[in-house]
This record gives C-alpha cells, sequence and structure tokens, in this order.
C-alpha cells in the first residue's frame, strides 16, 4: 500500500491538474482570443501583478490561519473566477477578475510547496533517507501530474474550436510578418486570428468552469489536513500581524534568496514567451488559432513526463547538471526562433520547439521548487511566497512590454535573463555544496519521527507554521 505522505501528494497533484486544466488553457489563448486593445495579454498583466501584490504578506497569514489545506482550497475559488470572467470577455470583467485570481495565486503556490515539503520531510524521517531526496522525488510526482494539464486544456480547445467552419485561410504574404522576421506587432489585426464562433467559446469556458470545481472538489474531500493543530494554535496564540505581515521580506535578509532572484525570475520570463508570444506570433500567425492547443499540448506532455524524470534522475546527477541541461536547450530555442521563419509546410518545427522549451520547463519548475525547500526549512512559506513574488514579476515584466517591443528584442531580454541566471545560480549551489543546510529531519521533525512510525493513521504536524 502507498504511503499516507504519497496519498496526499497525489491528491493535491490531481486537484491542480483539474484547476491548470482551466486555467491552462484560457491563458494560452488570451494572446489570441481576446486580442483587441491587448485586452488578454493585459489581463495576464493585472493576473501576475496581483501575485506579486499578495505575495507580500497573504500566504504566511493565509497558511497559518487557515493550514494548507483550505488555504489551496479558497484559493482555488478565487482561479475559478477568471474562468466566469472569460464567459463575457471585456475589460469590466476579465480585469477585476484578474486580480481576484492574483490574490489566490501566491497562497495557492506557496501552500502547496509548503505541503509537499511537509509530506517529503516526514516520509524521508521514516524511511531513514535524505529529506531532500524525498522532496525532490515529490515534486516531480506533481509536476509530472500537474504539467499534464497542458495537454488536457489544451486538446478541449483545439477539439472544440476545431468544429468552427469559419477557419481562414493564411495568405502566403501574411506568412511574411510571422515569427522575429517581422515586428510581430500588428498580428492581431490580421485575418488568422479571426475568434471562433461565439457558442464554441461558451461551451470551451463551460468546460473549463466543470473542471475547476471539480478541483475544489477533489481537495476538499480527499486531502488530509496535516497542520490543522497548528492552525488552530496559531489562532489561540496569534502573532502580531506587522510579524506576519513582514515574514515575506525578512526573508530577504538572507544573500542565498537575493542571488536566486534572477532565476526565480526567468521562470516567469520563458513560460510567458511561450503561451503569450511564441502561440501568437508562430503558431496563429502562420497556421492559425486552431492549433494553439495542440501546439501547448506538445509543451505539457513534455514537461509532464520531464518533470518526472528529472525529480527521478536529480539524486543521481545533481541539481547544477540540469539546470544546465535547460539553460543549453533555451539557449538553443532562442537562437533558432530568431532566425526562423515560420511556414505551414514545415508543420512538425511547431511542436519541436514546445517540447524543447517543456523539457527545460520542467527543470525550472521542479529544481528551483525544490532548491527553495532545501534552501529554507524553516522559512518555508516566506520561502515560497518569495519564490512566486519573483517569478511573478518576471511575467509582469514580459506582458507589459510585450504590445509594443518587437519580438526580437523580447527574445534578446530572455537571452539576457538567461544569462544573468547562469551567472548567478552557480554561486548559491557552491555555497550550498561547501556549507550544506541542516536537513529539516535532524531539527524541526526529530520529535515527531518516532510518533510519525508509531501510528501511521493518525495526522499530526509535521513543521511549525
Amino acid at each position: 500500500m502507498i504511503s499516507r505522505n504519497f496519498k496526499n501528494v497525489l491528491v493535491v497533484s490531481i486537484g491542480f491538474l483539474s484547476l491548470f486544466t482551466a486555467y491552462g488553457g484560457l491563458q494560452s489563448l488570451q494572446s489570441s482570443l481576446n486580442s483587441e486593445q491587448g485586452m488578454g495579454v493585459a489581463s495576464l498583466s493585472v493576473i501576475y501583478a496581483s501575485i506579486i501584490v499578495s505575495s507580500m504578506f497573504l500566504p504566511p497569514i493565509m497558511i497559518k490561519n487557515l493550514g494548507c489545506k483550505w488555504t489551496i482550497v479558497v484559493s482555488m475559488a478565487c482561479y475559478l473566477s477568471y474562468s466566469f470572467g472569460n464567459l463575457y470577455p471585456g475589460w469590466y470583467t476579465l480585469i477585476p477578475t484578474s486580480v481576484i485570481l492574483g490574490l489566490g495565486g501566491s497562497p495557492l503556490w506557496s501552500a502547496k510547496c509548503t505541503y509537499l515539503t511537509i509530506c517529503g520531510n516526514v516520509q524521508a524521517a521514516k524511511d531513514g533517507k535524505k529529506g531532500a531526496d524525498v522532496i525532490n522525488q515529490y515534486f516531480g510526482i506533481f509536476f509530472f501530474i500537474f504539467q499534464s494539464s497542458g495537454v488536457w486544456g489544451n486538446l478541449m480547445s483545439s477539439l472544440i474550436f476545431g468544429q468552427d467552419n469559419q477557419i481562414a485561410i493564411i495568405p502566403e504574404e501574411q506568412l511574411l510578418s510571422c515569427g522575429a522576421a517581422d515586428c510581430g506587432l500588428n498580428i492581431s489585426g490580421n485575418s488568422t486570428t479571426i475568434k471562433p464562433e461565439q457558442k464554441l467559446v461558451w461551451t470551451l469556458v463551460g468546460c473549463y468552469i466543470g473542471v475547476g470545481v471539480l478541483a475544489m472538489i477533489i481537495v476538499a474531500v480527499f486531502l488530509d489536513n496535516i497542520d490543522r493543530d497548528q492552525a488552530n494554535q496559531f489562532r489561540g496564540n496569534r502573532e502580531p500581524f506587522c510579524h506576519t505581515f513582514l515574514a515575506t521580506f525578512r526573508i530577504l535578509k538572507d544573500w542565498r534568496l537575493l542571488t536566486l532572484i534572477p532565476l526565480t525570475m526567468y521562470s516567469g520570463f520563458e513560460q510567458s514567451f511561450l503561451s503569450g508570444e511564441y502561440t501568437k506570433n508562430y503558431v496563429t500567425c502562420a497556421l492559425g488559432i486552431h492549433y494553439v492547443g495542440f501546439v501547448m499540448m506538445c509543451f505539457g506532455a513534455s514537461t509532464s513526463v520531464c518533470s518526472f524524470l528529472f525529480g527521478r534522475l536529480a539524486q543521481y546527477t545533481g541539481r547544477a547538471t540540469l539546470f544546465c541541461l535547460a539553460a543549453v536547450a533555451n539557449l538553443s530555442c532562442v537562437i533558432a526562433l530568431l532566425l526562423w521563419r515560420p511556414h505551414p509546410d514545415e508543420l512538425p518545427v511547431f511542436f519541436v520547439f514546445p517540447a524543447l522549451w517543456g523539457m527545460a520547463d520542467a527543470i525550472w519548475q521542479t529544481q528551483t521548487n525544490a532548491l527553495y525547500g532545501v534552501l529554507f526549512p524553516q522559512d518555508k512559506e516566506a520561502a515560497f511566497s518569495n519564490y512566486k513574488m519573483w517569478e511573478s514579476l518576471g511575467f509582469v515584466i514580459a506582458f507589459a512590454y510585450s504590445t509594443f517591443l518587437c519580438l526580437e528584442y523580447k527574445l534578446y531580454i530572455l537571452l539576457a535573463v538567461l544569462v544573468l541566471t547562469v551567472v548567478t545560480y552557480p554561486i548559491v549551489e557552491y555555497y550550498e555544496h561547501k556549507h550544506p543546510t541542516k536537513p529539516i529531519e535532524q531539527t524541526t521533525y526529530q520529535s515527531h519521527k518516532e510518533t510519525t512510525e508509531t501510528d501511521e493513521n493518525t495526522i499530526i504536524c509535521q513543521t511549525e507554521i
């Protein structure tokens, strides 16, 4: 039988799979589906700006008062509001729901990361393994399941939009404006982005709302509330608000976190480029909007499989080797995208880029999350809040300049941030190699080890929240 901790990892993973089947599908379509005056990209920028704000204070407050489980459930409801906003997209619906989603974004991810780190450390203490290895495996399993949401969400959009009878035939002269050959700011004005029939849009968004509700039910019913006692204790002995509010900023005193900012921001830059720029300037421009889902399915499948593989391989290869592989993959793709002139006759090439990008993204996601968990075991909530805050800043910057910078310059900016990441990350890795962070099972979890071994069926708190 699987352990209780592993069961909880599966429940969290399946819940996120269902939730992001909806949100991921909508995000991939925003730059093409709601292209009027850049409304779709603007809504994405507002989302990540709101996540930055929520990262500053909400995660520690919500996690300590509600516990990880109910923080996840409440935050999922915030994500669901964005799907309702897309039923009748407009500035008055997309922007408010984007703000709501953003406020729930950082608590959702911080609670998830905290929950998986707790499960990994407890299971490692029970099995006599290194906490970092089990955490890596759990994050790998999570991202394997979670990243497959890109397959299902985009499959839904492509199958539904593929029923449209008004699919545009792309004139040869318009293909000249695709890719980095042209500035790429006027793509939304050509006939390749004719919106699908409204009833098809409603059908798709309705399906997304359904899977979002399912995600909330799965987590609310099946996930163990492992830090319930600590949440109750915190409410009974409440810390000053300013102490909790400033938790995210206090950890910035640690130079290691400051040095990891370029790595964390790059995660936002590279994800936003694929979902916002590649889908619009390459796929929609040269193939049509109905191909966006199929191409992003390739990205989702690649990220999902590679997340699982790299989560397992990390204990043998180390993080540095995998980060190097991701950097080389992204560097190769950026150079190729600068030179490539997309054409419908080269259909397989449209899928090669997201496959390679997905492999690299799997490394950025799994290893960066695990690295934060290993480096800051005593301040997990604040550390993961910072992770989401700086990643979101990368998203905001990328989406902000999306509507006025030429595609070529966007690729150069992406390349510059990647180079900065390659320079700064090894400093932290080298220091960690020379001065390893004390494993949490030797400190916070030591008092719970015997209890865990004695009674597997009793849910206990594994860390101070």
